[in-house]
């Protein structure tokens, strides 16, 4: 498995498992976010803690992700950015666009606090 789904309150956590968001794991993480928002979910936390690599195809799934959430009226967070997925994000300027959450801890209160505004 490339990733693990909890719940959590009234959001979804989605960990990837692997070290690599490429062209091998990003279109599963994409389909699974696509159901979890076809099923009502609008609230997601990823978790990329333990990925070191991300390629135009992983950044595809994370922006598709955050569209889904957005347009329905709910919360997109990403936590846990390792320094070449942090520096990739940057440099797309992307960390201007998306709510991110140095870890997961931090990133479980950024949910509650963006769930309990709306």
């Amino acid at each position: 498995m490339d990733f693990k789904i909890d719940k959590i309150d009234d959001f979804m956590v989605v960990k990837v498992l692997k070290e690599k968001l490429d062209t091998n794991v990003a279109p599963n993480l994409k389909s699974e976010i696509v159901l979890l928002s076809g099923n009502g979910e609008k609230n997601i936390l990823l978790d990329l803690s333990k990925c070191n690599y991300c390629d135009s195809s992983g950044l595809s799934s994370i922006l598709v992700a955050n569209r889904l959430c957005k347009n329905a009226d709910g919360a997109f967070v990403i936590c846990g950015l390792q320094p070449a997925v942090e520096r990739l994000i940057a440099v797309s300027q992307l960390d201007t666009v998306l709510n991110i959450a140095p870890d997961t801890d931090a990133g479980i209160q950024m949910m509650r606090q963006s769930i309990g505004k709306k």
